[in-house]
């Protein structure tokens, strides 16, 4: 199996690891470069051809030069604030009128309705 000492198997193990970690990095900067709104299609070309010729300095010159928050950043952060307030804003009397509605209907039955009711009380 392994014929090198248990030093010999530490150090590969860590070679390994570091690799790994690097072509991680090397991936998600390509993954993060065809997410970005913000780069036209010269700029991104340009920085695919420098990740690919190489790739080790051109990951780590992506990642110091990519401006911490983008645009795509911001709006992705506007929405997840507007649908949290969206769903802040249903009160408890709201939730309890649906579950009404859901009996008189018949889609819940008594002890749904009493069970759901005391959960939305709690």
């Amino acid at each position: 199996m392994f014929n090198g000492t248990l030093l010999d198997f530490f150090w590969t193990m860590a070679i390994i690891f570091f690799w790994v970690i690097a072509i991680m990095i090397w991936f998600r900067c390509f993954m993060d470069l065809f997410g970005r709104d913000d780069l036209t299609g010269v700029m991104k070309g340009i920085w695919i051809v420098a990740l690919i010729i190489i790739p080790w300095l051109g990951a780590l010159v992506y990642i110091i030069t990519r401006p911490k928050v983008t645009a795509t950043d911001v709006q992705n952060l506007v929405r997840a604030e507007a649908a949290g307030q969206a769903a802040s804003q249903v009160s408890t009397a709201d939730e309890l009128a649906k579950l009404a509605d859901l009996k008189e209907k018949g889609v819940v039955d008594d002890a749904q309705y009493e069970a759901l009711k005391a959960k939305l009380l709690a």
